[in-house]
């Protein structure tokens, strides 16, 4: 039988297990961060499209508010589509030097409550008739 003069011919070529260990490692750090990055994207999309609705749905309770001169001062309250809503109505004054418009402002506050808590505010000013005098 003919053997090499060079002892190092007759080991087996591969990887020893520290090194399958360590390449083990690092595969897995990697796929933790990539996980770790869509979770932190899914949270990040299910938050967008909850403001969105609670966006829209206060877009629908404003666009359903009576008319100019039918809304009063004080607070209404309701539920849409599972969100609790709520309009503060008070006058705003506003003096001008001078101010003969037909004009008068009204402030209104809505808070919107999602069915998970979240809350959205709009504080907006709209326009009422002023009474004839």
């Amino acid at each position: 039988m003919w053997r090499s003069a060079d002892p190092e011919l007759g080991r087996a070529a591969g990887f020893t297990l520290i090194e399958a260990l360590a390449a083990l490692g690092v595969m897995a750090a990697g796929l933790a961060a990539i996980g770790a990055l869509a979770n932190s994207s899914l949270r990040a999309g299910l938050y967008v499209e909850g403001h969105v609705i609670e966006i829209e749905t206060a877009r629908m309770i404003m666009t359903g508010l009576p008319g100019r001169a039918a809304l009063p001062y004080g607070r209404l309250t309701g539920s849409l589509d599972s969100h609790q809503w709520r309009i503060d109505s008070t006058p705003v004054s506003a003096t001008v030097k001078g101010d003969t418009g037909l004009w008068t402002p009204q402030g209104i506050a809505l808070l919107v409550r999602s069915p998970s808590g979240a809350t959205l505010e709009i504080d907006t000013i709209r326009l009422g008739g002023r009474p004839a005098k």
